[in-house]
């Protein structure tokens, strides 16, 4: 049996929805638990209170906050898992066994909650996307070794794409696990702007964002468009 431990950080900004199904499903899960706010002005700190999960708060920013949960952790292992996205069963297990086996981090295959057709379909793209770069995001349960993590000091407090930049350095380090069980992760960003719309402007602000344009001003461009 592994001795590795893995702690989970979610972080969140007016996710109290999300985390009334999140948290119950990885409550003992993991070794360690910790949720991140950025200033929530609905019930998310009281809900991850209320089922006695220990809230750290501070400035907003994706990046900033995973920084900062994770410092509120000892665990070998880091979970980085965002509140709208749930893990399979085994899951920890899995993490610990790609440590344990040498991997410096990695990622979950995913799939969107929506079961419509196009979801189908970016399930799909999702999954080629990944298998081609090695490159799981965000919204895939990315995980790293602490010892690695804090050799690339953290994430960069960017307000996009921080987990494309973590992930292309982190792979710079070592072999990474891509865990074939899939994380399911909402729709509902996609339902909110529209899904082709939603997935041309990523595809556009990759483009720009690989054509050195800086994450500050791409950040405009994704305001612009919820």
């Amino acid at each position: 049996m592994s001795n590795t431990r893995v702690a989970i950080v979610v972080p969140t900004l007016d996710e109290e929805e999300a985390l009334r199904r999140l948290l119950p499903q990885i409550l003992g899960v993991a070794d360690e638990l910790v949720v991140s706010d950025g200033g929530s002005r609905d019930g998310t700190v009281e809900v991850a209170r209320e089922l006695g999960v220990p809230v750290v708060s501070g400035s907003p920013g994706r990046g900033t906050q995973l920084n900062r949960g994770a410092r509120e952790t000892t665990a070998e292992a880091l979970v980085f898992l965002h509140a709208d996205t749930l893990l399979p069963p085994g899951a920890i297990e899995a993490v610990r066994g790609a440590v344990d086996a040498g991997r410096v981090g990695g990622g979950f295959m995913v799939r969107f909650d929506d079961p419509g057709p196009i979801y189908r379909f970016g399930t799909r793209m999702v999954a080629l996307r990944t298998r081609l770069t090695r490159s799981p995001l965000g919204d895939q349960a990315q995980f790293v070794t602490r010892d690695v993590f804090e050799q690339l000091g953290g994430f960069h407090d960017w307000p996009i794409l921080e987990d494309l930049d973590f992930i292309r350095r982190l792979k710079r380090l070592g072999e990474l696990e891509i865990i074939p069980h899939q994380v399911v992760t909402s729709s509902r960003r996609y339902v909110e702007g529209g899904a082709v719309r939603t997935v041309i402007l990523n595809w556009l602000i990759w483009v720009l964002y690989f054509a050195g344009v800086s994450p500050r001003r791409l950040s405009r461009l994704y305001k612009s468009h919820r």
